[in-house]
């Protein structure tokens, strides 16, 4: 299997409504590795590493996130993998 890499940045309503976590919970079930932060202006950043059907499938589930979020953004950029071990939810950065 290839592994692949994908940048993203999704904005809208997406902090202090479980995106992060819902995002960690998403890759593991697809096999993808990675992590996810917050940042300062309100977006959420994630690197993402895994075959092309599973980053398909988490691409499309970030436009949608949590019950609670509201996503009016995903912008995304090819990446280099990092190998990656698991998925993480990071500290903000700032």
């Amino acid at each position: 299997m290839t592994t692949l890499a994908r940048h993203a940045l999704i904005s809208g309503r997406v902090q202090g409504v479980y995106y992060r976590e819902s995002t960690r919970q998403e890759a593991q079930r697809l096999g993808v590795t990675g992590w996810v932060r917050n940042l300062a202006d309100g977006r959420v950043e994630c690197h993402l590493e895994g075959s092309a059907e599973a980053l398909t499938e988490l691409e499309s589930w970030l436009w949608q996130g949590p019950a609670a979020a509201q996503v009016t953004g995903v912008a995304l950029e090819e990446g280099a993998p990092e190998d990656f071990p698991d998925f993480q939810v990071r500290r903000a950065n700032a």
